[in-house]
């Protein structure tokens, strides 16, 4: 990595009595709005759960509307407004490296020049249109110190190393920095077109995934196969070197100069062209994806250390896409130097809307930090909207939904002792979760005990791939009695082994399984949240952050024994997490969800109405 260049400070204003500060991230992937009000975050969501549009990268105006709403201010009343990277210097960066390809880059810069010309070189106008014609002041940050604020100002550390990796800001791909209090410096950066996040899409794009949303089924399927390609990945692919800096071979890539992220020497280099979407897995796809994921390790394991010896630092912060891989975050911890490891838990771009916010208010406004030991100030990523009791009954008698309303102990009984009876259970409860991880408030949960709850849940609720793992949350102290795991966890953004006793040794037969016939074998007295690999992506819950869902995790250990329940998003594939009652209650009604628990009523499948579709939703997901 080289040393990150001076940035162009965002210069020091006195702070006004009434700061209201808001942050945007829009025009790549997964747009999202944030609200500080005197420092302290209120409110943030992704507009793609407002929009009902995966991924939706348009300017957030639903997000914006929503954090407003929930402060009862209009756009006036802003202080700041922020943006979470410099458009302009991106825009150097995509012009440069299209004349230096020329004249091959021509059909994607057909298709993306016009769209820099007209919309996003004049950030400022769009900015003040989308906000009713705000007149206040418009700072801009570069992206991976939106990033790397977002991972340190919310951190529970006074002072912490910081790493930030994704696909690519403006010219950096990846940055190494110090935070202390209210104050964070850049280090070093590796720089486009060399990027562990592009690396890792190039394999999403080749195994049949979609780019920036399939790169979790690439994680997911990797323990299925073997590491055979490692080789020749640091032989043709990534030249690694010992600070976890590497440069890429272009010479097998297509995102420079074209519109797909491999080329045909890509193809021959791993024996065939990519895989159709939706046709079938072979072994293959599963040798990649664990050959990809293994090099992702070991670069990330590098700069880790690196990080480590050149600042001495005991606390490290993560942020950016590649920190989403929890199989890298939890070999970090385990074999890493840094002691404590803190992960924003919306880590990809929708974070940098919390962090450009950030950046405004510590070095803008100059305002310190406070910092209470052993807490972020994340609050849970409980950042979304909430829905009051009678705005869910209204919505419910519109359609004519039977339904119970019940007092809290007793929903949360019946809705343990449905789950304890094997019933999946759609979980509506409190403000929604920002970043991609459904944390409890907008969850469908099962069973963990039961060796069928995967399938079922895969392909009869989820209509997505049967490989694909499900999460466990589990008490807090409790953590330790079911993983190799004693630390927070509360954003599911870390992997540990499920604990050695609780493990089923596979017979002789089953070791020569291979690929997915690897699947249906259980492998703990938790299998629904047992990879096969014996490993578990682990939700820590605590009663302060979430008190409903800690004591309905509570009171089915009571019935049963058990302190861990299956958790995973409330939605189907292709659709983001669900936000409204409405978007739940159509989720409910279209997949085989038994129960629907609605803030404080529950709703039994067997009882409610014919559901009417307004289209082939089947057709839509190509499903049977």
């Amino acid at each position: 990595m080289r040393p990150a260049p001076p940035r162009d400070r965002l210069n020091p204003i006195a702070h006004m009595a009434s700061s209201y500060i808001l942050g945007i991230s829009a025009f790549y992937h997964d747009s999202a709005a944030c609200l500080l009000v005197d420092g302290e975050i209120v409110a943030a969501a992704q507009e793609e759960r407002f929009s009902r549009k995966k991924g939706d990268a348009a300017f957030p105006a639903r997000a914006v509307a929503y954090c407003l709403e929930t402060a009862a201010i209009q756009p006036a009343d802003l202080a700041y407004v922020g943006f979470y990277d410099k458009p302009l210097l991106k825009f150097e960066r995509i012009l440069e490296t299209y004349l230096g390809v020329a004249p091959k880059g021509f059909a994607s810069f057909r298709m993306a020049g016009p769209l820099w010309m007209k919309e996003k070189l004049f950030m400022d106008r769009d900015i003040r249109r989308e906000l009713g014609g705000y007149e206040g002041e418009i700072r801009y940050a570069e992206h991976h110190e939106s990033h790397a604020a977002s991972a340190f100002f919310p951190s529970p550390f006074r002072e912490a190393a910081i790493l930030t990796v994704d696909g690519v800001g403006e010219w950096a791909t990846a940055s190494m920095g110090v935070g202390r209090e209210g104050e964070l410096e850049l280090l070093k950066e590796l720089y486009w077109p060399d990027s562990l996040g592009l690396l890792y899409s190039a394999f999403t794009y080749y195994t049949g995934f979609k780019v920036n949303s399939g790169e979790y089924k690439v994680m997911g399927l990797a323990p299925y196969g073997e590491p055979k390609y490692v080789e020749t990945i640091y032989r043709e692919l990534v030249d690694l070197h010992e600070d976890g800096s590497f440069t890429l071979n272009q010479d097998y890539f297509n995102y420079l100069t074209g519109l797909t992220m491999t080329n045909g020497a890509f193809d021959r280099l791993f024996g065939g062209p990519p895989r159709v979407p939706e046709s079938k897995l072979t072994q293959r796809e599963m040798d990649l994806a664990r050959s990809v994921q293994v090099v992702c390790e070991e670069v990330m394991m590098r700069m880790a250390r690196t990080l480590h010896r050149e600042t001495g630092m005991e606390n490290l912060c993560l942020a950016g896409g590649v920190a989403l891989n929890c199989v890298a975050n939890g070999r970090i911890l385990r074999e890493g130097p840094f002691r404590r490891l803190w992960i924003q838990p919306a880590a990809g771009d929708a974070g940098g809307a919390l962090g450009v916010a950030q950046l405004i208010w510590h070095r803008c406004c100059k305002q310190p930090r406070t910092v209470v030991a052993g807490k972020d100030a994340m609050r849970g990523a409980y950042l979304g909207p909430a829905f009051r009791p009678d705005e869910i009954e209204a919505y419910l008698e519109s359609q004519g939904a039977v339904y119970e309303r019940l007092e809290r102990a007793c929903l949360l009984q019946r809705a343990a002792e449905l789950l304890a009876q094997e019933k999946v259970v759609g979980w509506f409860n409190g403000r929604m979760e920002f970043g991609p991880r459904a944390l409890g408030a907008r969850s469908i949960l099962g069973d963990p005990r039961s060796p069928r709850m995967q399938a079922q849940m895969n392909i009869k609720i989820k209509f997505r791939e049967g490989f694909r793992p499900f999460a466990p949350s589990v008490l807090r102290e409790r953590v330790a009695d079911y993983f190799e795991l004693d630390a927070d966890s509360p954003y599911m953004l870390l992997v540990a082994p499920v604990k050695r006793e609780r493990q089923i040794p596979m017979t002789h037969e089953q070791r020569g399984l291979w690929g997915i016939d690897q699947l249906n074998v259980v492998r703990s007295d938790i299998p629904a949240v047992t990879h096969i690999d014996y490993s578990a992506r682990i939700q820590t819950v605590t009663r302060d952050t979430n008190p409903d869902y800690y004591d309905l995790i509570a009171a089915f250990e009571r019935l049963t024994g058990c302190a861990v329940l299956v958790n995973t998003s409330f939605n189907v594939r292709g659709e983001p997490i669900v936000c409204t009652p409405a978007d739940a209650y159509r989720c409910f009604m279209r997949t085989h969800i038994d129960y629907l628990v609605l803030g404080p009523f529950l709703l039994d499948k067997a009882q409610q109405p014919a559901w009417k579709e307004s289209h082939d939703w089947k057709a839509e997901f190509q499903l049977d």
